[in-house]
């Protein structure tokens, strides 16, 4: 294979703090631009469309992101293979495992197709799914999964570009294809006047760009990492591998994901404006977590590619340093949020109850997400040297066991207030942040020890 002038980023030289930033930035702009998007997607179907759609729409997205969340499992574990086989400079096993993960995401959307069009009803049945909303969202979600291939072989391509370091064009093709969808939205629902079924083909339309985008950058690169159509075969050896890493990292994200569910549950007691107010902090909080989540997910390719180099102690050092590097810019941006509690919830409302709620949900857990910073990167740390499933236990456990238990014991036990209700996040958090450490402990000595070895 040619590979003149290389745009994959070798991470196992240089400072490392430089590569961890120049790898996590373009990540971090891509979930921005993510989320902005979304919120245009909402906000034209809440106001072109109507109610229904909207309510449709909403009601959907934990289905969508289950599927989509447990997919990127898979994702994660196709990159820790890549990454070390980069790493390592074996250019026959980078071959075998960009060919090997190309098929499984082949084969893996096609399954994700079938099941998802033929248990689109009962999925909303399960659901309970308003009667005045189950047509809408019947139509949404068939269409969504008749052509959710686009976006996870995109998801896939651009773990396959993430893995040897290249994290600069995947936010290229986001931009691009984000500015396609929001056009198309636009043209399908204000012109053509298809309604949910324009936003849903708009949106499948798009990511089939963006996999087409990934595909031929990956067929027509003249890098080491060039995907060969003729060469695609499933390596037992490979694709055993990825599963071992992307099966657990896919299973927790899901049962995560769905937990939260039952969170909502405990807020809703407390009427519309808590909710409401709930709502805000999360959209918030899920803002203040895009710089750990990007910097985790730089973790993971550099210990791959550090370990696969040989270069153990440069992976653990850098383990270390993106961990104080998420601590540091998280806790920059909670102090911001924790002095303007008010002014940031009243980007989303003018309602002075749902304010209320919104603040005092902020400044309540606002500093704990920098024990979740500590979580994260470990957890991909730990990914990228090939153990997935410890992170997986650790996580489920505390994520969904001990904040269930505690919302359940404290709701009718101690006291049923919002705010101690809300801290069931920081439960969860603080308590994987013990178990997490202690496992990293008994793998590989305290984290200051392990980076020196």
């Amino acid at each position: 294979m040619k590979h003149s002038k290389t745009t994959a980023r070798d991470m196992t030289e240089g400072s490392i703090i430089r590569q961890v930033l120049l790898f996590s930035l373009p990540l971090m702009l891509g979930n921005i631009f993510q989320m902005l998007y979304n919120t245009v997607d909402t906000l034209i179907v809440g106001n072109y469309v109507g109610t229904q759609a909207l309510a449709a729409v909403g009601s959907t997205s934990i289905i969508v992101n289950m599927a989509v969340f447990f997919f990127n499992g898979f994702s994660v574990g196709a990159g820790v293979v890549i990454s070390r086989y980069f790493g390592e400079k074996n250019l026959k096993g980078l071959h075998d495992a960009i060919e090997t993960t190309i098929l499984m995401t082949i084969l893996l959307s096609a399954a994700f197709t079938v099941v998802g069009v033929l248990s689109v009803g009962f999925m909303l049945r399960f659901m309970a799914t308003p009667e005045d909303v189950f047509q809408d969202a019947t139509t949404y979600l068939t269409i969504y999964f008749g052509g959710i291939s686009g976006l996870l072989i995109y998801n896939m391509g651009s773990g396959i570009l993430r893995a040897v370091g290249d994290s600069t064009r995947p936010l290229i093709f986001l931009v691009v294809t984000s500015v396609l969808n929001m056009a198309l939205d636009l043209l399908f629902v204000l012109v053509f006047r298809m309604g949910i079924a324009g936003v849903a083909i708009a949106t499948v339309f798009s990511q089939f760009v963006s996999a087409v985008l990934v595909l031929v950058l990956l067929s027509r690169t003249q890098d080491i990492y060039r995907l060969s159509w003729s060469d695609l075969r499933l390596d037992g050896k490979i694709l055993k591998r990825i599963f071992s890493v992307g099966l657990p990292a896919g299973i927790q994200s899901v049962i995560t994901a769905f937990s939260n569910v039952f969170v909502q549950s405990y807020i809703n007691f407390f009427g519309s404006a808590c909710m409401a107010g709930w709502s805000c902090y999360n959209k918030l909080d899920t803002f203040i977590m895009l710089p750990m989540q990007s910097m985790a997910m730089a973790a993971t390719t550099f210990v791959s590619q550090n370990l696969g180099a040989g270069k153990e102690r440069r992976a653990y050092r850098g383990a270390g340093l993106t961990i104080a590097l998420s601590v540091g810019v998280t806790a920059v941006i909670a102090s911001g949020l924790f002095l303007f509690a008010e002014s940031s919830v009243g980007l989303f409302t003018s309602d002075q109850e749902v304010i209320r709620f919104g603040a005092m949900f902020l400044r309540t857990n606002v500093f704990f997400l920098l024990f979740n910073c500590v979580n994260h990167v470990m957890a991909s740390a730990l990914r990228g040297e090939g153990d997935s499933r410890g992170p997986m236990i650790v996580m489920l456990l505390t994520f969904v066991g001990i904040r269930q238990v505690y919302l359940f014991l404290l709701t009718r036990l101690i006291v049923n207030a919002p705010r101690w209700v809300g801290f069931g996040y920081p439960v969860g958090w603080f308590s994987c942040f013990v178990l997490m450490l202690a496992y990293w402990v008994h793998r590989h000595g305290l984290p200051w020890k392990s980076a020196d070895r």
